[in-house]
């Protein structure tokens, strides 16, 4: 894999700006990471099992448990009837039961658990739990919702200018239907929680969770007590990807409500086939347009058309289809367009947070639409997208009213073309096409333009505590998760640069409610610039307290005192910074701190759908080649150039990591990973066997990843921008890429939905 050489340091300063192990990777690869099913199980523990609904829509009348209860070591049945606070989950819309009761709404619904000594013993007698369900006629797909007006939410419309004037006065227009698939998460690690019941009506709760506050208020809620008699903790994930930042609250409250009835520890484990029937994915869409175009390319007007299946609740579908909405535009300004966005409502899982969440069902469309406006003209899609770019001092202004103050999308994509040799390498392509009857190669650069911060205002703010002790060995403790992005690695990077001390140094410990309360999601991307920013402060505190300290000594000012290399320098004096630490202690200096930060400068209306929701942008781009066989419908990804924005980068080895996964999760989304129900509204794709997620064969030859030498132009920690979601987007150059080798064959790329499978592909072939 071509790659920039990333020289590793490991005792070294700065800690931040160079390329360093994963703070936890030597523990990971020894089998030494502590993971929630390693944590060595309390006596009395109970293992649960869910009881799923085996119907998609029915009237609940009741279970039959007997044959459950009679296997040895089975201990119980939980049910509705044994929740003490309120029946329903305490989300957002709270339309969601904690477990079914009255109605069932899908297949794999939890209506109750069963408890046992054993994990086996607890699932082989889950099944044999019969339901009692008058069945009723499923809603399953977007079409059927839409017509019935059956939503989690009210319909939003956001509307610029006149489309449908613009419409009538374009020189040319087209219409167009497109569907694209959802996704499972497929983390390696899957949902658990391990509940313990404490002292005095208090629980300590270990789960897998990007969201350790929410965790925190269901587990309260539904147990009829205050927030602060229950501790959750969450030292890291096997991966989350958006599918833990709600639904692992529901285990956690499952295991809760079983641990308050029985008065034992109970853990709940999903193994990977209940795990998808259970959770949600992420959300598919259908789209209908029209959109009007000149000679040139330029749009002149956008009717768009989302249906979002959010499945029977509403979870996070709202933010969700909200932020398709504002990534619709992608990197093109919109003059005249209406975007209408209905939140469908159907009985299938609910539908929940996935990597982009939302943002790439918005950019897609508008990549597709890009797309088949350069074929219907007889242009290179390239050039049909940098005319519509936004522009630096005009059509710089969204749809949604925020101006595009960062704008780097022409020179970036610029760069990309000549380095990769696009322009080249079409010409070749064509070349190529013409002598090969069976394999056709398509190419195709697609940009990112993604919006950094929570569209809820809210949820950007963060907390954090570091403590210096004796030794001046340093601890930070901040409301942020590690799922393996590298959270943790960055946070400890900016303290001891803060503190001018080795890396090595600075130990980031479990995130806990108890020490950083009310914390966001490590959601949006948002993770090292809130988190990162909030411990930054708590460390520079420190740093005052120590600087003033010196000073005094040194009769200097305090701005004159440094801390660099593990060392404090002044003018007259050069002290180690443990023995700073030891005598500051010694003379009663404050050694800890909190640091707190709420992101400036965003503002939003939720009811207008206006205002400025993001901090500010990323920006990325990518360059796809591929071939597909023609009497099959094979696909193979055979080039992929990536030029990618991370500003001023904190750990550039970890941001290529992160650029590199989510450009192949990207990847799979659209062109393996099928996710298929049946009229009976049953997954059928729920095992490794049968959902196929890319693997080691599935990555290109050539994937090249280079970073812009640009810091972030707003004042964001060390200069640095999100890296999390942004590249998932880059992999629609794949999706692009095929569409253009299905051109080239004498196919129909307009009719081809998402993922772009063989049977997809050869579809399209006609």
């Amino acid at each position: 894999m071509n790659a920039p050489d990333l020289k590793l340091v490991v005792n070294n300063t700065p800690a931040a700006g160079v390329s360093r192990f994963h703070e936890s990777a030597r523990a990971q690869v020894a089998g030494a990471a502590t993971y929630i099913d390693d944590i060595p199980e309390v006596r009395g523990t109970l293992h649960a099992a869910p009881v799923c609904s085996p119907v998609a829509h029915g009237k609940l009348k009741g279970f039959d448990t007997s044959a459950a209860l009679a296997l040895p070591g089975v201990r119980a049945f939980i049910s509705a009837a044994d929740i003490p606070g309120d029946t329903t989950l305490a989300a957002f819309a709270h339309d969601e039961p904690v477990f079914a009761h009255g109605t069932v709404q899908f297949i794999g619904q939890v209506g109750g658990l069963i408890l046992a000594d054993d994990a086996m013993t607890a699932r082989r007698a889950a099944r044999l739990v019969k339901w009692d369900i008058e069945v009723l006629d499923p809603v399953l797909t977007v079409h059927e919702a839409h017509a019935l007006e059956s939503y989690v939410l009210p319909p939003v419309h956001v509307k610029r200018g006149d489309a449908a004037a613009a419409l009538r006065r374009a020189p040319h227009t087209l219409e167009g239907t497109f569907e694209i698939g959802g996704q499972e998460h497929f983390y390696l690690e899957g949902q658990i929680a391990y509940v313990l019941p404490l002292e005095q009506n208090q629980w300590w709760v270990y789960s897998s969770t990007q969201h350790p506050g929410e965790v925190q208020h269901w587990v309260s809620h539904a147990l009829g007590i205050a927030n602060h008699a229950v501790t959750v903790e969450c030292r890291r994930m096997g991966g989350g990807f958006g599918g833990k930042e709600t639904q692992a609250g529901h285990l956690a409250v499952w295991a809760a409500i079983a641990a308050n009835k029985l008065r034992c520890p109970v853990k709940l484990r999903l193994d990977r086939d209940d795990d998808f029937m259970i959770t949600g994915k992420r959300h598919p869409f259908a789209y209908h347009y029209r959109v009007g175009f000149d000679d040139t390319g330029l749009l002149s007007g956008l009717d768009l058309e989302m249906l979002a299946n959010c499945g029977f609740s509403a979870d996070l579908s709202g933010p969700v289809a909200d932020r398709a909405i504002f990534h619709a535009d992608n990197a093109y300004f919109l003059e005249d367009v209406a975007i209408h966005s209905f939140r469908c409502k159907t009985n299938t899982q609910s539908h929940t947070a996935f990597r982009g969440f939302g943002g790439p069902q918005g950019v897609i469309v508008i990549e597709r639409i890009l797309g088949d406006i350069a074929r219907a003209l007889g242009k290179d899609p390239l050039d049909v997208r940098l005319r519509n770019l936004y522009g630096i001092e005009d059509r710089n202004v969204t749809h949604y009213q925020m101006t595009v103050e960062d704008n780097i999308l022409e020179p970036l994509m610029t760069q990309l073309a000549l380095t990769s040799g696009y322009r080249e390498r079409r010409e070749q392509i064509e070349a190529f096409n013409a002598q090969s009857p069976i394999i056709k190669k398509g190419l195709a650069l697609t940009p990112v333009k993604f919006g950094i911060s929570f569209t809820a205002t809210l949820f950007n703010q963060a907390g954090a505590l570091v403590h210096v002790y004796t030794d001046g060995s340093v601890q930070v403790n901040h409301g942020g998760t590690e799922m393996g992005q590298g959270l943790n690695t960055k946070v400890a990077a900016i303290v001891a640069d803060e503190l001018g001390v080795p890396f090595d140094k600075v130990l980031s410990t479990a995130s806990d409610t108890s020490k950083v309360p009310n914390a966001s999601a490590t959601a949006a991307s948002s993770g090292t610039d809130l988190n990162g920013r909030a411990a930054q402060f708590a460390a520079r505190q420190v740093r005052q307290n120590l600087a003033a300290f010196v000073a005094g000594l040194d009769g200097v000012g305090a701005g004159a005192v440094r801390f660099e290399g593990g060392q404090v320098i002044t003018d007259k004096t050069t002290r180690r910074w443990e023995d700073v630490v030891g005598a500051a202690y010694a003379n009663r200096i404050q050694l800890w701190s909190d640091g707190f930060y709420r992101t400036p400068k965003i503002h939003y209306d939720k009811t207008t759908m206006l205002g400025r929701p993001f901090y500010y942008f990323s920006y990325g781009a990518a360059v796809s080649e591929v071939a597909i066989d023609t009497l099959t419908g094979e696909s193979r990804v055979l080039k992929v150039d990536i030029l990618h924005d991370v500003g001023r980068s904190i750990n550039p080895a970890i941001d290529i990591g992160q650029i590199e996964g989510a450009f192949v999760q990207g990847m799979g989304w659209l062109t393996t990973e099928q996710l298929v129900w049946n009229g009976k509204g049953y997954l059928q794709t729920h095992a490794p066997s049968t959902y196929k997620i890319p693997a080691t064969g599935d990555i290109p030859a050539h994937f090249k990843v280079d970073l812009w030498p640009e810091a972030n132009r707003e004042d964001n920690v060390h200069g640095s921008k999100a890296v999390g979601e942004p590249p998932f987007m880059l992999g629609i150059s794949v999706f692009e890429a095929l569409r253009d080798a299905v051109a080239q064959a004498g196919g129909q790329p307009a009719m081809m939905n998402a993922p772009a499978t063989a049977e997809e592909v050869l579809r399209s072939l006609g």
